[in-house]
C-alpha cells in the first residue's frame, strides 16, 4: 500500500525518536489496524463481533524453554490497562506498546505461525492468512521494529474512540484545603467546568475549564463514578497531589476533536459553561491594548439574537441564553467605550463590526450564572418606530471585574443605571455560587493545611 509505505518513510525520516506529536503516527497506526482487521471471519447468529485483539490476546503465554515471554507481558499489560475498556482500545494499546519495545514484527510473526489463529482469517482477502501478502508486510514490520518510538503509554484514555490522542499535562500541587476546581461527571469522564477565582488551581496556572482529569496521583479516573475524585482525594489527604490532565486544546491550538460530543452535552447541561482559552492572570495582563492613545478591551463576540419588541433589562435573561444556544465560534474583537458611542472592531483586521451611539442602546447587563458574559440591546428599525424590535449582542470578557467595569461605563453614558448581576434574575435561580454546589458538581478538597 502506497499510503502505508509513505507513512513509514515519513516517520523514518522525521525526528528520532517518533513521539505522539508526529503527524504521521496516527495515519500509520490506522493503516496497520486496517491490515490486521482485513479478512477477519465474523461469527454468524449475532454473536459478539471479533477484532484483532481477540487473536492477539491468545498469543502463547509461555515459552517452553524460557518461561514468560516479552509478548506475553505486553498482552498482560494491555489486558489489565484501566484506561481502555473495549477490544479496540486494548488492541491499540498493545500496538503502541509493541512499537515502543520494538516487538511489532515479533508479534506479527507469532500470529503467522499459529495455525489456530490463522483459521480465523479468510486466506483470499486477508494479509495475515495469505503467504503472498504476508511476506512483504512482515518485511516492512521488521523495518518498523528497527525504528525508535517514544510513545506516552499513559495517554490511553481515548484509544477506545480514536487513534488521535490528546495533549496531556501533569499538574502537581501542595496539600491545601480547597484547590478550586469545579467538576462535572459525564460518561465516565471528569471535566473541569470552572477554575475558581483566587484559588490554588488558578494561582498554579495549569488547569483550564474544559480539561479532563485522567489520573490523581496514579489512580486512573477513566470510567469514573460520581464522587470518585473526592474518594481518591480523601485517601490522599495531607499528601502532595499529582493530576494527570487531558487538555481540551490540541497541538494546533484548536479543540481536540474527540472531546466535541462531550463538550456539546456539557453546554446543554451547564448553560454557563465556557471553554477557558487562557489562564485568568495571563488574560488580565493582556486584557487591554493601546490604539490611538486609547485603552481598548480585548473581548470575544459570541453573537446576537432578536428578542422582540421590548428592550428593557429583563430581556437580557432571555437574550443571553438564546445567543449561547447558537454555539457560534467566538470572534476576537476590540471593544471601545467612547464618549458618544460603543465602537467594536475585529481584532485581527481592524474591520469595524458595530458602531452604536448610546441613545440606540436600550439596556446593558449580565446574568448571575455568567460572570464573564455581558450583553446590551439595540433597536432595529425596519422603517417605522412602531415596527422596531431589539437585538441582544453578547460578549465574553476576561474577568468578572472587567465585565462589571464595561457595564458601569456604558451605563454612565446613558440616563439609565447599569444593570449589575444583583438586578437580573436567572431562570435557574442561581445566587452566584449555587451552581458550584449542584449534586453533580464537586469542588476538590485535599487537606486542612493553609
Amino acid at each position: 500500500m502506497k499510503e502505508r509505505d509513505a507513512c513509514i518513510l515519513a516517520i523514518k525520516e522525521g525526528s528520532s525518536p517518533c513521539t505522539d506529536a508526529s503527524p504521521h503516527l496516527a495515519p500509520f497506526c490506522e493503516i496497520l489496524e486496517t491490515i490486521l482487521r482485513k479478512g477477519i471471519k465474523q461469527p454468524v447468529l449475532g454473536f459478539k463481533r471479533r477484532d484483532y485483539w481477540h487473536w492477539l490476546e491468545q498469543l502463547p503465554q509461555q515459552d517452553t524453554c524460557s518461561g514468560v515471554t516479552p509478548l506475553s507481558i505486553m498482552v498482560e499489560k494491555a489486558s489489565s490497562c484501566e484506561k481502555v475498556l473495549t477490544a479496540q482500545g486494548r488492541g491499540r494499546y498493545f500496538l503502541r506498546l509493541a512499537l515502543n519495545q520494538k516487538l511489532l514484527a515479533t508479534a506479527i510473526q507469532q500470529l503467522a505461525r499459529n495455525p489456530k489463529l490463522l483459521e480465523c482469517y479468510d486466506p483470499l482477502v486477508s494479509v495475515l492468512g495469505n503467504e503472498d501478502f504476508m511476506e512483504p508486510f512482515l518485511s516492512l514490520m521488521l523495518v518498523v521494529s528497527e525504528m525508535n518510538f517514544s510513545l506516552d503509554l499513559q495517554n490511553s484514555s481515548f484509544l477506545d474512540e480514536s487513534w488521535l490522542l490528546p495533549v496531556c499535562m501533569t499538574y502537581e500541587t501542595v496539600p491545601c484545603r480547597e484547590l478550586g476546581m469545579v467538576l462535572r461527571y459525564l460518561d465516565g469522564r471528569i471535566f473541569v467546568i470552572e477554575v475558581l477565582p483566587e484559588s490554588q488551581a488558578e494561582v498554579d496556572e495549569v488547569v483550564l475549564a474544559g480539561d479532563v482529569i485522567d489520573e490523581i496521583s496514579g489512580f486512573s479516573l477513566r470510567n469514573a463514578r460520581n464522587g470518585q475524585a473526592g474518594t481518591v482525594l480523601q485517601k490522599l489527604k495531607g499528601k502532595p497531589l499529582s493530576f494527570r490532565m487531558i487538555r481540551w486544546k490540541w497541538h494546533d491550538g484548536g479543540m481536540y476533536k474527540p472531546l466535541l460530543p462531550y463538550l456539546n452535552v456539557l453546554r446543554e447541561k451547564v448553560p454557563s459553561f465556557q471553554l477557558q482559552q487562557e489562564h485568568r492572570h495571563k488574560e488580565e495582563k493582556e486584557e487591554r491594548c493601546l490604539q490611538g492613545g486609547r485603552l481598548l478591551y480585548n473581548l470575544r463576540y459570541l453573537g446576537q439574537a432578536n428578542v422582540g419588541k421590548y428592550g428593557g433589562k429583563e430581556v437580557l435573561d432571555e437574550g443571553i441564553p438564546k445567543v449561547l444556544e447558537q454555539h457560534l465560534c467566538p470572534q476576537e474583537v476590540l471593544f471601545d467605550v467612547k464618549e458618544t458611542e460603543v465602537f467594536i472592531q475585529e481584532k485581527t483586521s481592524s474591520k469595524v463590526l458595530f458602531q452604536y451611539p448610546y441613545p440606540e442602546i436600550s439596556c446593558v447587563g449580565r446574568r448571575l450564572d455568567s460572570n464573564h458574559l455581558f450583553a446590551f440591546c439595540v433597536a432595529v428599525s425596519p422603517g417605522t418606530p412602531e415596527h422596531s424590535t431589539f437585538d441582544c449582542l453578547v460578549f465574553e470578557s476576561n474577568s468578572e471585574n472587567e465585565c462589571e467595569e464595561i457595564i458601569k461605563r456604558i451605563g454612565l453614558k446613558r440616563s439609565y443605571p447599569a444593570v449589575t448581576e444583583n438586578e437580573i434574575k436567572t431562570k435557574t435561580s442561581y445566587d452566584g455560587k449555587a451552581h458550584m454546589q449542584n449534586s453533580k458538581d464537586t469542588r476538590i478538597y485535599s487537606d486542612t493545611y493553609r
